[in-house]
């Protein structure tokens, strides 16, 4: 499993994909913005409870939490902006992900013209 602190770090990456505050992100987990504060900074871990709780307000699985991106990646800037950016798509609501992708071919298309 990964270190606390690099969860913390996708927890923190998450909740910004999502546009939440911590306290926002606390409130609707039913937990203290310090104790949120402290997970994303990695100085404290989580109960299973808590972290299902992470998953469901962040439209991930409890794995992508723990471990990332399915494929293994090298900690590189380049690496940091796709876990970001896969972030994001996660953060998309299922039924709402061939919009998303409709909208970023268009965009690559006309960055080529």
């Amino acid at each position: 499993m990964q270190s606390k602190l690099i969860i913390g770090q996708r927890i923190r990456r998450l909740r910004e994909a999502h546009g939440y505050s911590r306290e926002q992100l606390a409130e609707f987990l039913n937990i203290s913005p310090r104790f949120c504060y402290d997970i994303e900074l990695g100085k404290k871990g989580m109960s299973l409870e808590t972290l299902c709780a992470f998953s469901q307000a962040l439209n991930v699985s409890t794995d992508y939490i723990l471990f990332g991106p399915k494929q293994e990646a090298a900690n590189t800037a380049e690496d940091t902006d796709m876990e970001t950016f896969e972030a994001l798509i996660q953060s998309c609501p299922n039924d709402k992900r061939e919009h998303l992708e409709t909208i970023i071919t268009s965009y690559l298309k006309a960055l080529r013209t």
